[in-house]
């Protein structure tokens, strides 16, 4: 969902990863996230990033860098997050094709989505459906 700010989204999750250049390649390769943009510290670690799907996007970096944020997520257990998606079936067969982890296969849902749940590289849970909340705005 479109933030009123020139099209920016209104909430972007954020995710720290251990490898975080590999959750990049599984969110670019099985999730079909569009890479917006990366920028890494003098020793390789993703200081940030962000990708982009549909109309929202999603920050990540490394953990362990120090920080507040890092400090404040160092305990943290996996997220879960959801992304609306057009066919997710199609979705589900990329995902598949590049090795994520399902949790759930594609389903149709009492009120009225098809979504399927997978698991990234470091435990966060993805949902991905055809459920678009209204936010009235």
């Amino acid at each position: 969902m479109a933030g009123k700010d020139g099209g920016r989204p209104g909430i972007c999750p954020t995710l720290l990863y251990t490898d975080a250049k590999a959750a990049i390649r599984q969110l670019t390769e099985a999730f079909g996230f569009t890479e917006l943009s990366v920028y890494e510290g003098g020793d390789g670690s993703v200081l940030h990033a962000e990708l982009a799907q549909g109309d929202g996007v999603v920050m990540l970096g490394s953990k362990g860098r120090g920080g507040v944020f890092d400090t404040a997520l160092k305990d943290a257990g996996p997220s879960g997050v959801y992304v609306v998606v057009d066919d997710v079936d199609a979705h589900h067969r990329r995902a598949v094709e590049h090795g994520a982890e399902i949790l759930i296969p594609p389903t149709d849902q009492d009120y009225g989505s098809r979504d399927y749940l997978a698991r990234d590289l470091e435990g966060n849970v993805w949902s991905f459906g055809t459920y678009a909340p209204e936010t009235g705005a």
